[in-house]
């Protein structure tokens, strides 16, 4: 199996810094505006991109949940092995807040309308974006499109996306497999 690196530890670092400001531009103190990570692989990027605006660009009082979408996914049953739940870490209503979803890599769309559905549970959001490191442009089974987007990949169905994060993968670096 052939691998071919598409981000190295500094491209995305560089991307990370220009998602953070993005995010300052659009949300300035965030005050209103949460952001939701989603379970398990966008946990890595939430976290990073809260870290950063909070260390490196002194925002504060940023609200940051995680949100479990397994059992809302429209395939959690068609799988022959069993699921693994992740825990949904949401300690705050999004009531009438600006919710960003983040993820590592879009692709067909699903987990998105599987995260639409999901935070329902915690509120009713006055407005929802999505921010992604990875856009598989041309994967998508739904009308679901990032407003943030780290870099967009033209991958063919077979050819998967590989994001590794220096926490759990010991490097930050983005490979098609």
């Amino acid at each position: 199996m052939s691998q071919k690196v598409l981000l190295n530890s500094r491209e995305v670092n560089i991307i990370l810094h220009r998602l953070a400001c993005q995010l300052i531009e659009k949300h300035l103190d965030f005050s209103e505006t949460v952001l939701i990570g989603l379970q398990p692989r966008g946990r890595f990027l939430a976290e990073r991109i809260k870290q950063m605006l909070e260390q490196e660009y002194n925002v504060t009082n940023i609200q940051l949940g995680l949100l479990d979408i397994t059992f809302f996914r429209d395939d959690f049953r068609r799988s022959d092995k069993p699921l693994e739940a992740n825990r949904t870490e949401i300690d705050f209503l999004v009531e009438n807040k600006k919710v960003v979803f983040i993820d590592d890599v879009l692709y067909t769309g699903r987990s998105i309308r599987a995260a639409l559905t999901a935070i329902q549970s915690f509120g009713r959001p006055s407005e929802i974006e999505l921010m992604v490191l990875i856009d598989r442009r041309f994967s998508r089974h739904l009308p679901i499109q990032p407003d943030y987007r780290g870099r967009q990949v033209d991958a063919i169905n077979d050819e998967k996306v590989k994001v590794s994060w220096v926490e759990n993968d010991g490097e930050d670096s983005v490979f098609l497999i």
